[in-house]
């Protein structure tokens, strides 16, 4: 069920009609800084899951518990 050529000139249609031409740049520059603010999260907070694996010596907590 893809989405073909028609369906998306209707949708950018139907987006014009309801936001008008002026509002659509200022909605994809905010949708564009959310993504980019959640990667800088999600890069955030694997770097800290990181620094725990490197606490316990690159070991999971599972393991890391079973050998205490």
């Amino acid at each position: 069920m893809a989405i073909g050529s028609t369906e998306i000139v209707i949708l950018v249609v139907f987006g014009i009609l309801i936001f008008g031409a002026n509002k659509i740049p200022q909605l994809a520059r905010g949708v564009g800084r959310a993504k980019g603010e959640f990667q800088m999260g999600m890069k955030e907070a694997s770097e800290m899951a990181a620094i725990g694996d490197m606490d316990r010596g690159g070991m999971t907590e599972d393991i890391a518990s079973e050998q205490e």
